[in-house]
């Protein structure tokens, strides 16, 4: 069994009593409850459109400052997690990070609107320290599929939000508040749950195996770096940071901007109603509870045959099949093989984040906080940029199909306007999925010292005889 003073060798759920496990548990559900209220507004944006007179620009304006504030958060929040240990990051970023989530309820002007987007797009940040606190709570034999276990239970309440937020609004409706404002309310509810778990985060976790940073420090259990930005710089100069950066942007910032473009595609492309499309990409979302969790599994299982020379083999060839799969499926034109391939790209881009993190605990252990925020912001930095490329090539195609069929009715407009937005995006997934392949070529330059290899080779075999013997 587990001692409370040791890296946990095994992902034994029910074992409560065991500080990785508990750890890995109040890590997730964080996570999932960040997700929740990051994206809490997304299903009532119709409401909040009509509430508060949003232009479409706005609309949009309010989407990339959600994003935005996530990559400069995600950047910071590594160097803090090394420097002050992931507990009390995670209950700051938790309380904190709740107030623009409430005072989103309260905003009366679309600009109020804009400044609270951009500060809770901040909580994206809960990423880095859940993937963080796994990394230093969890042996190599098994740390990567404790990150991506961790990081894809959390990742549902991005899809989750889109079925639970209407809950909570119907809830609060049947208290008597009106159906045009239960939004209000809904944001109110979530700021307030991410605000309670900030505390159970302070008092039920701890930031290491051993004991808290604090603590370990006074104690001289913990090496201190002479400069804060040392562990931080180190991350910055090594190339290997960077190639993730990329990778990582390639997978799940691909996953973020195919999803949110995918809803309008298939009702573009197959004729779907726009239920039954969001029914779809609902579905295919919720496939973050075991797909990633397979990508750091596998992850773990090839640096077992191979070291971690195995890890990034994997990453490699995961990433080439996320490119393969999406490109494939930007050609087909029948719904029947179009659902295959689709579905084979959620389960190949959701592995590919998994596989990321199974080779990001690895690259620098003084730095894993700094390393892992570099590497999140990659993956909104990817999807910022693979949107922005989709909406400026869909938007020339619409407004050149309208200009061309202005004299031919409304309807022949919309149909020339939907049958442009189609061809349009499907050359954009097909660029996509051709720079995804070409990215799965980059991470073969990911090389590891000798010295590196056999540290961690020693590390798990180390790790797992005492396993063996508390048995």
């Amino acid at each position: 069994m587990e001692t409370p003073s040791k890296k946990a060798t095994t992902l034994k759920l029910t074992d409560l009593k065991s500080m990785p496990i508990r750890t890995f548990w109040i890590t997730s559900i964080a996570f999932f409850i960040c997700f929740f209220a990051w994206f809490g507004i997304v299903p009532f944006m119709p409401d909040v459109v009509k509430d508060l007179g949003l232009t479409p620009d706005q609309k949009w304006n309010s989407i990339i400052l959600a994003v935005t504030g996530t990559v400069f958060a995600r950047l910071l929040i590594g160097k803090l997690c090394d420097k002050y240990g992931p507990r009390l990051c995670y209950t700051y970023l938790l309380v904190l990070g709740a107030i623009p989530v409430i005072l989103l309820g309260f905003v009366q002007t679309p600009t109020q609107f804009l400044i609270c987007r951009l500060f809770i797009g901040f909580i994206g940040a809960s990423f880095v320290i859940t993937q963080f606190h796994t990394s230093i709570m969890f042996a190599p034999n098994i740390v990567g599929t404790a990150n991506a276990t961790s990081a894809g239970w959390g990742n549902l309440g991005g899809g989750a939000n889109r079925l639970g937020m209407p809950l909570i609004a119907a809830a609060v409706v049947s208290f008597g508040v009106a159906d045009e404002i239960a939004w209000r309310y809904s944001m109110v509810i979530a700021g307030v749950i991410a605000m309670l778990m900030g505390v159970v985060y302070y008092f039920f976790t701890q930031d290491t195996p051993e004991g808290n940073f604090a603590q370990l420090k006074k104690e001289g259990k913990m090496p201190t770096i002479k400069k804060d930005e040392e562990g931080f710089l180190s991350a910055l100069k090594d190339y290997r940071v960077w190639i993730l950066f990329i990778v990582y942007g390639a997978c799940f910032g691909i996953e973020l901007t195919v999803y949110g473009t995918m809803d309008d595609y298939l009702q573009n492309t197959f004729g779907l109603t726009r239920s039954t499309a969001g029914n779809l990409v609902l579905s295919f979302a919720l496939m973050n509870i075991f797909a990633r969790t397979l990508g750091g599994f596998f992850g773990d299982k090839f640096g077992k045959l191979k070291g971690l020379r195995g890890r990034v083999l994997f990453l490699t060839m995961i990433l080439a099949v996320e490119g393969v799969m999406l490109t494939v499926f930007s050609a087909t034109t029948s719904i029947a093989f179009g659902m295959v391939f689709l579905i084979l790209f959620s389960l190949s881009v959701q592995m590919a984040e998994g596989a990321t993190f199974s080779v990001v605990p690895f690259i620098n252990k003084k730095a894993i906080g700094s390393i892992s925020g570099i590497v999140g912001a990659g993956g909104n930095v990817g999807a910022f940029l693979a949107a922005m490329f989709l909406k400026s090539k869909s938007a020339i195609a619409e407004t050149t199909a309208l200009a061309a069929n202005s004299n031919l009715g409304e309807e022949a407009m919309k149909a020339a306007q939907s049958a442009a937005a189609s061809s349009a995006v499907s050359s954009g997934y097909f660029i996509i999925g051709g720079f995804v392949a070409v990215t799965a070529l980059t991470t073969l330059a990911i090389k590891f010292s000798t010295a590196d290899e056999k540290a961690v080779a020693e590390e798990m075999q180390g790790k797992l005889a005492i396993s063996g013997a508390d048995k």
